[in-house]
């Protein structure tokens, strides 16, 4: 290598390297705090291994029915979402790539219209209301399940495939049915994963449906769930800075003494609501960056 390619590879190790102990060093901390005693945490200090090391942040969470009912409806949701989203995504975008669909440019154009304005929270919140879902597991699926930009990049996909492949399966006697299946969907596989990790995540973080749309602590998903935990601590902060109650102040100063203070509870519920998603990844990231720069990018 000659110098200046030299230099432009040592700079360029540098800036990765930088991005990823960014991306990298919050995670840690987290991890390191969840293990430390909450109480000793309180101190400051600990930057990445836990200094007094403990198991009752994680034995407190996980005694906690809730949590678990949480990450139950949680991985219900996002594997159903996930699988029905993917083939239902799956068989629009096919039908969109077919060039002899009548009005096709319309139904696109009436897809990507209605996908730029959004009627606003009261109208969804009516609309769910008059289709009884509300309150129900199904508010958290029928909602999650489309996505015009992933249809797009499917659409984008499957244009790419050989045109000769389809009509050599026709000439055989193949509908468009045994088309779909026997050879689009082997055929796209990376961009099939790409969606369902799009999916998977959007529906695993998404706490703003299960805030404004359900009431029944039940049927909450785990993000939501940690979102109020986050609420609920900070207003309990504040109330205790303010004088606030005295039942409050005797059940913070409970868990105080066991090591389990509410930051460690919440750094213990980020880890645990996060670890599923980064052990799913490594499975779905040799499709990710063929699935998006082809589905994406070919046109």
């Amino acid at each position: 290598m000659s110098l200046p390619d030299r230099i432009y590879s040592t700079l360029n190790y540098a800036v990765l390297l930088i991005f990823c102990v960014t991306a990298l060093y919050p995670f840690l901390y987290f991890l390191a705090l969840s293990f430390n005693d909450g109480y000793d945490a309180m101190k400051g200090g600990i930057y990445f291994i836990p200094r007094v090391f403990t198991l009752q942040n994680y034995s407190k969470a996980f005694n906690n029915p809730l949590i678990l009912n949480s990450f139950f409806i949680s991985i219900a949701r996002t594997v159903v979402v996930t699988v029905l989203s993917v083939l239902l995504t799956a068989m629009l975008a096919y039908g969109l790539s077919r060039k002899g669909l009548p009005g096709r440019k319309y139904i696109v154009f009436f897809f990507f219209f209605t996908t730029l304005f959004s009627g606003g929270l009261i109208p969804t919140f009516i609309l769910f209301r008059q289709l009884h879902i509300i309150n129900t597991f199904w508010v958290l699926v029928l909602p999650s399940l489309y996505n015009f930009f992933n249809a797009i990049v499917m659409k984008t996909f499957f244009d790419g495939i050989p045109a000769g492949l389809t009509e050599s399966a026709k000439i055989d006697g193949a509908g468009e049915l045994s088309v779909f299946w026997r050879i689009i969907l082997p055929l796209s596989l990376p961009v099939m994963a790409t969606i369902a990790l799009f999916v998977g995540v959007g529906c695993w973080n998404d706490w703003f449906t299960g805030q404004f749309f359900i009431q029944n602590e039940k049927l909450q998903p785990a993000a939501t769930f940690l979102n109020k935990m986050i609420s609920e601590a900070s207003f309990q902060s504040m109330t205790s800075s303010n004088g606030g109650s005295s039942i409050q102040n005797m059940n913070q100063a409970q868990m105080e003494l066991r090591g389990v203070t509410p930051e460690a509870l919440r750094m213990t519920f980020v880890i645990i609501i996060t670890t599923p998603i980064i052990c799913v990844y490594p499975f779905l990231q040799k499709y990710f960056v063929k699935g998006v720069l082809v589905g994406s990018l070919k046109e």
